[in-house]
């Protein structure tokens, strides 16, 4: 009789030790399956599928039960809004954002085509899998898996598949965030996406660096090629293009010595350089040309003191004392209509941000040290309104492959992922506080 109690015993803690499986085969690999279905929707610019996508996306909706509409705030770009409606739709509701389109691909350049969603050890290779239908899909998997679980939310979800982000987003998250079908939504709260992480700690980001795209021209008299002279329009702009260098090596060197992360700081890249008189076989060699220009894609995080860099360019960058001029193809602002810093706050008057880290760390994930994205996403635009929003993608253990070729996502992340979320909406959409502390909502 003991040894038959001490074998039931060991028995016990045998089977309390194995892992319990969220998922039986069979289901895996249809949440798979609908994933790589996404994937292959060739929604690349400049001629994106959008229609096949939002139909597709709809689909999905219907499966679920869930309300959707599609929205074309501008012609052949639709927008499919999704409800889930919440039982206290007074209640500001939670809108979680993603884009459809993605950028072009060399598919030379690929080891597996970039729209065929190929699965190699494990791996899920294709264009979007981590900007960013990975995060759509995960949303409705996630919702999936809370409906079927019983869960009913207090507050309304919203999901918004948008186009057009990788462009500017003027014509989706712009217009949209600016609609008359926005406002009645009664948002008080957004989730949009991030980037992946090469170690075990997710990261999220509650603010983005703003495009300053700064074009200057030199301009002088023509000379001939043989003489030395002051103020030739070549000589100034490379005097600005050597000033330019030395503040770019003080903003990277404080990311080197590990004293600012990349979105902390202001970068600033050569895009183009134009100058030289054009002949049949390529440029007039002996003639010092007239004009120069150069074109720089500067990054302005909402902590810079944007009126001081724009001193900097008007009295040593581009000096009207040294025949120069700059001119903005784009400059967005690092202050939203209220006169703030566009950015989302991560301490305790945020409730949004204390949910997300409690919710996260209740899935069994870790989340870093909030950061600044350094470059531009849709959110910004829901922060210009003063909403709080935030750039998250539960990607860890990941190298990021955004815009790169071979771009990837692990079948076991893009799983816990899902478990992410659905412990992400469920604190939120059961949240019964206002969450106005987060944002400008009071202000809207």
């Amino acid at each position: 009789m003991m040894a038959s109690n001490t074998t039931t015993i060991l028995l016990l803690l045998l089977l309390l030790s194995v892992p319990i499986t969220t998922h039986s085969s069979s289901e895996t690999e249809t949440i798979i399956s609908r994933f790589q279905h996404y994937l292959r929707i060739n929604t690349a610019h400049p001629t994106p599928n959008y229609h096949e996508a939002v139909d597709f996306l709809k689909s999905q909706a219907d499966s679920l039960s869930l309300e959707s509409q599609t929205i074309e705030l501008v012609n052949a770009k639709p927008l499919l809004l999704i409800k889930w409606s919440g039982s206290q739709p007074n209640l500001p509701s939670i809108l979680l954002y993603s884009h459809t389109d993605v950028v072009p691909a060399e598919h030379d350049k690929w080891s597996h085509h970039p729209f065929g969603a190929h699965i190699d050890n494990g791996c899920i290779y294709a264009r979007g899998s981590q900007d960013m239908k990975c995060v759509g899909m995960q949303y409705l998997e996630a919702i999936r898996r809370l409906k079927s679980s019983g869960f009913q939310p207090l507050r309304s979800v919203y999901l918004a598949f948008a186009p057009d982000e990788e462009i500017g987003g003027h014509d989706g998250a712009e217009k949209f965030s600016q609609s008359e079908i926005f406002d009645q939504l009664n948002v008080g709260v957004v989730l949009d996406e991030g980037l992946a992480s090469p170690e075990e700690k997710y990261r999220a980001f509650y603010a983005e660096r703003s495009p300053w795209w700064l074009i200057i021209k030199a301009v002088g008299a023509p000379g001939h090629g043989a003489k030395l002279y002051d103020n030739s329009a070549m000589e100034n702009l490379l005097k600005s293009i050597e000033n330019i260098r030395r503040f770019r090596a003080s903003q990277f060197d404080l990311v080197k010595a590990g004293l600012k992360a990349e979105g902390d700081v202001v970068s600033v890249n050569m895009a183009f350089l134009k100058a030289g008189t054009p002949s049949p076989t390529g440029f007039v060699m002996n003639l010092q040309p007239s004009e120069a220009e150069a074109g720089f894609d500067i990054r302005v995080p909402p902590t810079a003191d944007p009126e001081s860099l724009e001193r900097r360019i008007a009295e040593e960058w581009a000096p009207a004392s040294r025949n120069m001029s700059f001119s903005f193809k784009q400059k967005v602002s690092v202050r939203d209509k209220f006169g703030n810093p566009v950015l989302t706050k991560t301490d305790s008057s945020n409730p949004w941000w204390s949910l997300l880290e409690n919710a996260i760390e209740k899935a069994g994930g870790k989340l870093g040290k909030p950061e600044v994205f350094p470059a531009s996403t849709d959110a910004r635009y829901f922060r210009e309104r003063g909403l709080p929003a935030i750039g998250f993608s539960p990607m860890a253990n990941t190298p990021i492959l955004l815009h790169d070729h071979n771009e990837f996502l692990s079948k076991d992340e893009y799983l816990k992922g899902i478990e992410i979320y659905e412990s992400i909406i469920k604190a939120y959409a059961s949240f019964e506080g206002n969450g106005s502390e987060g944002g400008s909502r009071d202000e809207l």
